[in-house]
């Protein structure tokens, strides 16, 4: 069957072809093609603009739609309009690389045709690359934990930071989360604001035990995760209309406070959430107009060094940090610390298997049902945070992997690691490759 021709759109004066425009990109509770996709950021387009104008972008491409596999892509396609600026970013890696920044409908319009329907943009504008000008809240529930909880740290989240003069600006991930976003003045190193966001956490998690957790390691967290490695340099987080590639093509959208206790991320939809702006407007229009320091918040990040709370692990691609723990998974710690000539008890391995290997989360989630079922006896004493699932991050591709940790299995009916079911590691050949060369 021939392709369709290009659809083209006129913009502001500027054309945008969009290829391929009939081309599935949901088919299963919401059916959208491309040029859907393209028509519901257009209707949104002064809301979407606004979290992404003057931001270099790396792009999340889902070129085979939403139900398949995305890849990242950090520098600008050689192939561009003219019109479409870039910045040059430099990473910890030492690399550079010139990135997208769009600014207007058709920069917007020509990056959804490339199957953009998440946007990524840097925490920093174009102009000061070295000082991010936002704070980033990400609230991360953990397996099993309940959407009531989530927005109960939020709520939290605001008072600290109206205790610290900061205002918050809410909206739903998409997917099972919070994002709150504070505008900051552009003072602060991509350190400085981190240290901040892990002083934020630590804070959260102490007004709020049982709820929250500052901790890296998904072994040690429960609750709802606060990542304040959000805010370290070259990572990113989908930005506001984004579109989520989940059955219903939700959107994550903005909110105004007073609708967080009693909201529902499934009601804000690709089909729902134009005629929400239509009506209301952009809830985070004025965000730009508050901006606040950091000040205080540094003051709370000095109390708890000055207490004994070191600097926590940073995303494993970054170098070894002053100050930062061992950037090992409590599970393999070998051994404790020594304190003078005095050895203390090695720390005890986690019992951790792998179940699931996948580059689709819904077929790992699946494996994960099934060896619930082949293991019932052990499965029904696993608590909420036994099982993790990690979202893994390879060079161009995203895959899900997921452990069972069986601390609260009895030894003695404790399944053994079997191979994974589905076991499809989109890593696994070059690791293999990389253990050969050495």
């Amino acid at each position: 069957m021939p392709k369709a021709e290009p659809e083209v759109l006129v913009l502001e004066g500027r054309e945008v072809a969009i290829t391929n425009p009939d081309k599935p990109y949901f088919t299963r509770d919401a059916k959208l093609s491309k040029l859907d996709i393209v028509q519901y950021f257009l209707s949104v387009a002064d809301g979407a603009i606004a979290g992404i104008r003057d931001r270099p972008i790396v792009l999340k491409r889902f070129v085979n739609g939403a139900e398949d596999q995305p890849f990242y892509q950090k520098r600008a396609p050689e192939k561009r309009p003219s019109w479409l600026r870039t910045a040059t970013l430099s990473f910890p890696s030492g690399r550079t690389a010139e990135e997208v920044v769009v600014d207007d409908a058709a920069g917007l319009a020509w990056i959804v045709n490339l199957g953009c329907i998440e946007l990524h943009p840097h925490a920093v504008r174009a102009g000061d690359l070295d000082h991010p000008d936002e704070l980033r809240i990400d609230l991360d529930p953990g397996p099993g934990v309940e959407w009531a909880d989530v927005r109960r740290v939020a709520m939290e989240a605001k008072v600290l930071l109206e205790e610290l003069g900061l205002r918050g600006w809410p909206k739903t991930s998409g997917s099972r989360g919070l994002h709150i976003n504070a505008r900051i003045e552009q003072r602060w190193t991509f350190a400085e604001v981190r240290r901040a966001a892990l002083a934020f956490s630590r804070e959260i998690e102490r007004r709020a035990p049982t709820l929250a957790t500052s901790k890296w390691w998904k072994e040690e967290r429960h609750g709802v995760f606060l990542d304040y490695n959000q805010n370290a340099k070259d990572r990113t987080t989908c930005s506001a209309y984004s579109i989520r590639p989940l059955p219903d093509a939700r959107v994550s959208a903005p909110l105004i406070w007073e609708e967080v206790p009693d909201c529902d991320p499934a009601e804000f939809t690709v089909f729902s959430v134009p005629k929400r702006f239509a009506e209301i407007g952009d809830p985070h229009a004025t965000m730009d107009e508050s901006r606040g320091s950091l000040e205080a918040l540094l003051d709370l990040a000095a109390r708890d060094e000055a207490s004994g709370l070191g600097d926590a692990p940073w995303p494993p691609h970054f170098r070894k940090m002053e100050g930062e723990a061992p950037r090992v998974a409590p599970s393999r710690a070998k051994r404790a610390a020594r304190t003078g000539s005095e050895r203390k008890a090695p720390r005890s391995k986690m019992p951790l298997i792998v179940v699931a290997n996948s580059q689709n989360k819904e077929a790992a989630l699946a494996g994960l049902e099934r060896w619930k079922a082949r293991h019932a006896e052990a499965a029904k004493r696993l608590a909420i945070d036994d099982v993790l699932v990690d979202a893994m991050r390879g060079q161009y591709t995203t895959w899900t992997r997921i452990r069972v940790n069986l601390r609260n299995v009895p030894e003695d009916i404790r399944p053994n690691q079997e191979t994974p079911d589905p076991d499809d590691d989109p890593t696994r050949e070059w690791r293999e490759k990389w253990r050969g060369a050495k």
